[in-house]
């Protein structure tokens, strides 16, 4: 596994993890009507620090002295993710517009501080569509590579 598919794997799982947090949150502050106290304000934020210190250590650490960083095709599976990614910001963004005036109606308001979540599920969704973009283009598993 080369540094591009380890990079992917870590962003689809980081990204797996906010959406869970994200939803946690929008779901206590939202249909429980409550704000968390005292430990559960913190749990996300331990359990992100530990993912990012753990996935630090283990993208660090190559395979193999002569592993080159990237190669002609990694550029260019890493630009047909970009597009992929590029492609459903739009439909994403569309759906952001959308959605809300079915959920509210058309006379409806949504609170402020709601943008923010929807902005980044917008971001986290492309996020996701070029990891799996990536993941895609190299196949799921390792085809003709010799390890």
């Amino acid at each position: 596994m080369n540094k591009t598919q380890k990079v992917a794997w870590f962003n689809l799982a980081g990204a797996l993890l906010c959406i869970a947090i994200i939803i946690w949150v929008v779901a206590r502050l939202v249909i429980l009507k409550t704000v968390p106290e005292a430990f559960e304000r913190f749990w996300p934020l331990a359990v992100f620090c530990a993912f990012m210190v753990t996935s630090i250590v283990l993208l660090r650490r190559k395979q193999s002295p002569a592993e080159v960083d990237s190669d002609e095709r990694d550029n260019l599976i890493k630009y047909r993710a970009v597009i992929a990614s590029f492609v459903s910001v739009w439909i994403l963004l569309a759906a952001a517009a959308t959605i809300p005036r079915f959920v509210v109606g058309v006379k409806g308001s949504i609170p402020v501080w709601l943008l923010a979540f929807i902005n980044l599920s917008v971001l986290l969704g492309a996020l996701l569509v070029y990891s799996v973009a990536i993941l895609v283009q190299y196949g799921w598993r390792n085809k003709g590579e010799k390890s």
